[in-house]
């Protein structure tokens, strides 16, 4: 007990001293190479003066000395200034992944703390614009895909092109443009800064829209693993549910979760979106079930990251491996809204389910 107030007035003192250490100060440690300097020249007069060694034989020794650690102290000052140079370099080619290091505790040792930070800061920037075009590429493929499918239908005479046909096209027409505006929300994700419009709606003929172009979009022949098979089904329960939220977000957790499970049925599968109500007011409980070989448990926790193209995604007919970005907008989307999405257990295939909150 007596020894601690000891050691706290030591551990004191030697924080006061620190800019005398010169592992610690730049300034100390130029100022110590002086301090070398002089004494060992001071060393060398007094050896000459009292020994028969010439003055001048003493001044080229002193220089030598001298020179010698100089180059030594300045080597050692100048390397992490060398270090930072060359990872610059390798930052302008775009390599963001080299780091200094930061062993040194004085200015230098600061520095690279810094200079470290900052790399992470652009490599954190540089990875959220690859994401970026990566996310808006994957959501202006579905509507691309429904208007198509449109198109070919029209051009090869399944359906004529009547006033109902056009409907459907100029919608998909302009879900595209809102989707160019709105996917830019993502560069603003990580300040919380995206708005939701929500409102009131009817929750079958909202989802039975998001089959029906959906369907379009498998039969469209677009991709050239495009599921033809597969039976989709819609299931909401009362008949007159409503929910409260944004449509066009839900449409894009909705669309993905769909088009996630149409890649991963088995040959002539089946695709269930469930909707009944939940705990609160115009809340909404969302499910989407398949038939195909479902997600590893270990695996469940990792399926709503970003570029994450897991075993279970390379499986079914359909899989194409995809960009893994579908089930990371849906989980950004459902986010927004304050719910949650998560992989629930199911008997056969794979279950998502979601949950949104409704009015505030």
């Amino acid at each position: 007990m007596t020894g601690r107030p000891g050691r706290g007035l030591w551990s004191r003192a030697w924080e006061g001293l620190r800019p005398l250490d010169p592992y610690r100060s730049v300034k100390a440690a130029l100022g110590a190479l002086v301090i070398v300097s002089v004494v060992i020249t001071t060393f060398l007069v007094s050896v000459a003066i009292h020994s028969a060694t010439e003055l001048r034989v003493i001044t080229i020794f002193s220089i030598i000395a001298s020179l010698l650690i100089t180059q030594f102290v300045a080597h050692g000052l100048t390397a992490p200034l060398d270090e930072m140079t060359a990872v610059t370099r390798s930052m302008a080619q775009g390599d963001y992944s080299r780091r200094v290091r930061t062993g040194r505790r004085d200015e230098f040792g600061d520095l690279a703390r810094a200079f470290n930070r900052m790399a992470a800061d652009l490599e954190a920037v540089d990875t959220h614009r690859k994401e970026l075009v990566a996310n808006v590429s994957h959501e202006l493929r579905t509507p691309i895909a429904g208007l198509r499918a449109v198109l070919e239908n029209v051009v090869d005479g399944v359906s004529a092109p009547d006033p109902e046909t056009m409907r459907i096209a100029l919608r998909q027409t302009e879900r595209l443009g809102r989707l160019v505006e709105q996917l830019l929300d993502l560069s603003r994700l990580d300040n919380g800064v995206v708005p939701l419009h929500t409102r009131r709606f009817e929750v079958w003929p909202y989802l039975a829209g998001v089959l029906k172009e959906a369907s379009m979009a498998c039969g469209s022949g677009a991709s050239p693993r495009a599921r033809k098979d597969v039976h989709l089904h819609l299931d909401v329960s009362p008949p007159e549910l409503t929910a409260h939220a944004d449509a066009e977000r839900l449409h894009q957790v909705v669309a993905n979760l769909v088009d996630n499970a149409v890649k991963h049925s088995p040959p002539h599968g089946r695709v269930t979106v469930r909707a009944r109500r939940g705990d609160g007011a115009q809340s909404l409980a969302l499910e989407v079930l398949d038939e195909g070989p479902g997600i590893p448990e270990d695996e469940r926790h990792r399926v709503f990251e970003r570029f994450n193209r897991g075993a279970a995604c390379q499986q079914g007919p359909g899989a194409d491996g995809g960009t893994g970005l579908g089930l990371a907008i849906a989980r950004w989307a459902v986010d927004l809204h304050g719910g949650s999405i998560g992989v629930a257990e199911s008997p056969r295939g794979c279950r998502i389910k979601v949950s949104l909150p409704g009015v505030p």
